[in-house]
């Protein structure tokens, strides 16, 4: 009996110092695996919030559809019946010796009559709406002005708040097709103005629009 237990006392030992010297090259092993373990590292790059605001990828995606339309063509298109129309009207003031800062004010009537107003004769005014009204280049400029400008007023503004803060605005979205092909001006003016029509003037008020558009010569703000 005396021989097993020094047996087992001296196998005891043996093992408890071979633990000893295992345990401290463990130690230095766990050390040199977690110096050299990568650190997890912030999403983004170098400098740049840590922190993503919540729906921000929502909100991105969401938005790609607007930022590919071709607002600089859309502004020229609006651009040349702009240039028509207040050349037009310029051209009337000189006709009827008027002064060529007079304002005035052009809209449609309900019947779709075009309507001068402002700070002349009434024989004037007669005779420029009379000469307006017969002209099909005019009214016709006119109609497609009073429809696609606003559009792209809207579609303007708000793609400058989403470039500025971020806004995304959901009636754009709606607005805007998925496919590129029927982006089109006049597409994006048909829908607008069925928005229009549906949405409450509280809405329409709110966008920074109003049902009836009237285009204004040397106005002064």
């Amino acid at each position: 009996m005396s021989l097993l237990t020094s047996l087992i006392r001296a196998s005891t030992q043996f093992q408890q110092a071979m633990e000893k010297r295992q345990t401290p090259a463990n130690t230095a092993e766990a050390g040199t695996t977690k110096a050299e373990s990568p650190k997890p590292e912030a999403i983004g790059a170098p400098g740049q919030d840590r922190f993503t605001p919540s729906g921000e990828n929502n909100a991105d995606t969401a938005s790609q559809k607007s930022r590919k339309l071709a607002m600089a063509e859309y502004k020229q298109t609006v651009g040349q019946d702009l240039a028509f129309v207040r050349e037009t009207l310029r051209h009337k003031l000189a006709e009827y010796n008027l002064h060529p800062a007079t304002a005035l004010n052009v809209n449609k009537s309900d019947a779709g009559a075009i309507q001068v107003e402002g700070k002349i004769t009434e024989d004037a005014r007669t005779r420029i709406e009379n000469d307006l009204n017969i002209n099909k280049n005019f009214k016709e400029a006119f109609s497609r002005l009073s429809a696609s400008e606003p559009t792209l007023h809207f579609m303007d503004n708000a793609l400058k708040l989403n470039q500025a803060y971020g806004v995304n605005n959901p009636l754009l979205d709606t607005l805007v097709s998925e496919n590129q092909q029927f982006n089109g001006l006049q597409d994006l003016v048909h829908r607008y103005d069925t928005l229009r029509r549906s949405a409450g003037t509280e809405q329409i008020e709110a966008a920074g629009n109003t049902r009836s558009y009237a285009f204004n010569l040397n106005a002064r703000a």
